[in-house]
């Protein structure tokens, strides 16, 4: 039996949608990247609020309903801070530790691991309690009550996708990559922030 090809024209959904992001990430990476950060972000959110509404349906709890504002904000945050951030902190990584340096793969997973994690994951607290209308002093409780747990499995979690990110995939789809770990991620700090 003979098999046709199809044209690109009648190519897959998904092979299309591929195309189309590849474009727009080498047309208008800062913003494809942001959108897509923020996508994803709310994503994690949503997951973390499903997940936690599964269990307590479980337990015989009662159930409280999605809360699209917290999905909104953490849409925006992927959109203003994960996306433009990540985007840049990759780029200047490659200038910094370019690939010829015979310890850059160490160089960049400490720089990462040592200094951006704590650095973002620091930032995420402190817009993320701007988002939510909250006082420094709700700041300070989340800050010593959960900063250093998230910080912790932030290492365990993060580190050997890190490692893989930063040093294997190419630097166009880092952010990507990383939004694609975050979407799980953000689901947990979701519910160790609370």
């Amino acid at each position: 039996m003979p098999v046709e090809s199809l044209p690109v024209r009648d190519a897959s959904v998904h092979l299309r949608l591929l195309q189309q992001y590849l474009f727009l990430l080498k047309k208008y990476p800062i913003i494809t990247k942001s959108v897509t950060s923020g996508i994803l972000s709310a994503l994690g959110n949503l997951l973390s609020q499903i997940l936690e509404a599964r269990k307590k349906a479980k337990d015989g709890a009662p159930v409280s309903p999605i809360d699209t504002a917290g999905a909104a904000r953490y849409a925006v945050y992927g959109l203003l801070i994960t996306g433009p951030v990540s985007h840049y902190f990759y780029q200047l990584m490659e200038v910094w530790m370019p690939a010829t340096d015979p310890y850059c793969i160490v160089k960049r997973l400490l720089l990462d691991r040592l200094f951006f994690a704590p650095g973002f994951l620091l930032i995420f607290y402190f817009v993320m309690n701007i988002l939510e209308a909250k006082g420094w002093g709700d700041f300070e409780r989340k800050m010593k009550a959960s900063y250093w747990t998230a910080l912790k499995m932030n290492w365990k979690v993060w580190t050997p996708f890190q490692f893989i990110n930063i040093n294997f995939v190419p630097v166009q789809f880092r952010v990507l990559f990383a939004n694609m770990v975050a979407l799980f991620w953000y689901a947990y700090l979701a519910s160790v922030r609370k």
